[in-house]
């Protein structure tokens, strides 16, 4: 048991060492290859988008594949609310909180009901496809963009759920669990 501990210890602390903010702004220059590579590389946007194809995964039946699709229906939405220019409050921190909360649902191993599930995973796609909707430069093209950026999402969500198979698993919980703490550990460096 102790050495578990150490362990996911050990894995949180790795994550605290680079410098991390709750939203980068790499890749959004425009075009269909920004739109992939930025969740690739935006730590914020790789642990949320993981995080909620693990969550599906663990919650099993039909959230595996209805949370990954509402989260990259309802980001499109908030980006177009952002490149219309309306403005949401606690944007950064929403999103960090993506981070802290899915990756806690998934260590606590919290069964949602499939509407409770897909209501946060839908509240927090709003507030990431806002940021990038609002920051999106206005030559850019925004549906070259939101392609690149969906497919890549839908990658990160396969990723997540491959993981959360895992539970299949003796040991597969632990590995699920641990995976799930170092997300919402990374969120919490989002917020402070």
């Amino acid at each position: 048991m102790h050495a578990k501990f150490r362990i996911v210890i050990g894995f949180a602390f790795a994550l605290l060492a680079p410098t991390v903010f709750a939203h980068s702004t790499e890749g959004v220059a425009g075009g269909f290859i920004s739109g992939v590579l930025h969740p690739l590389f935006g730590l914020d946007h790789l642990v949320a988008m993981v995080a909620v194809g693990l969550w599906g995964a663990f919650l099993g039946d039909r959230a595996v594949w209805l949370l990954p699709v509402v989260f990259p229906s309802v980001m499109a939405a908030g980006a177009v609310v952002g490149i219309l220019g309306f403005q949401l409050g606690f944007v950064e921190v929403i999103i960090a909180l993506s981070g802290v909360v899915l990756g806690a649902f998934i260590v606590l191993g919290y069964r949602a009901p499939l509407w409770l599930a897909m209501l946060f995973v839908g509240l927090f796609a709003v507030f990431h496809g806002y940021a990038h909707g609002l920051e999106m430069p206005a030559e850019s093209s925004a549906a070259a963009y939101g392609a690149g950026f969906v497919l890549a999402t839908g990658v990160l969500h396969a990723g997540g759920i491959a993981i959360g198979f895992l539970t299949r698993f003796e040991r597969g919980l632990w590995a699920v669990r641990a995976t799930g703490a170092a997300i919402s550990v990374t969120g919490l460096t989002f917020l402070v």
